[in-house]
């Protein structure tokens, strides 16, 4: 039996690009995750977690954050645990946005990205941004309860013109 077969009990998000050229301001991409009641998971988030964050439960949490870009591997890191999140939510939707320090960026301005979504060695999902180049925000992925509990996973790429205050309150009534 697959793990998908059986719901996805932990996953992993991670998030990777270039760093500016030299001279350019620094780009800074964040993972966000906001988790939305059972009861309604298309209205308020229950609590979001970003910006080297974690969930008050300490099912979510942000184990790796980059202001740059620079460094080997993933230059930030999700963890979600869902075997431990609490029967009352019931949706998790998750996004990446860009900070705005610097003026307007949109994800065609960030070279190599790459954001994959991993339930231990199996990919389960990843996107590159090239469908939402002209976006400062996308959702990539979302994470729903089935009526037995189990968690599912569903790609959903979508991209938005938000700042990253402006996506928290959008990011989850998009995509459903």
């Amino acid at each position: 039996m697959s793990s998908l077969n059986k719901g996805v009990g932990k996953a992993e998000v991670t998030l990777k690009w270039d760093p500016s050229p030299l001279g350019e301001p620094d780009i800074d991409l964040d993972i966000v995750a906001a988790t939305y009641p059972a009861d309604a998971p298309h209205g308020k988030p229950s609590y979001v977690v970003h910006f080297d964050s974690r969930s008050p439960d300490g099912t979510i949490t942000l184990t790796r954050d980059s202001r740059t870009g620079q460094g080997f591997g993933s230059d930030e890191v999700m963890t979600l645990e869902f075997h431990r999140l609490a029967a009352t939510y019931g949706r998790v939707v998750v996004g990446v946005v860009i900070q705005q320090r610097d003026g307007r960026r949109v994800f065609g301005d960030v070279a190599n990205t790459l954001v994959r979504v991993l339930e231990g060695h199996v990919e389960l999902g990843k996107c590159d941004f090239a469908a939402v180049s002209g976006s400062r925000a996308a959702v990539i992925c979302e994470f729903t309860r089935t009526a037995g509990g189990d968690w599912e996973f569903r790609e959903a790429v979508q991209g938005f013109d938000a700042d990253p205050q402006s996506f928290i309150t959008v990011m989850g009534g998009g995509s459903g």
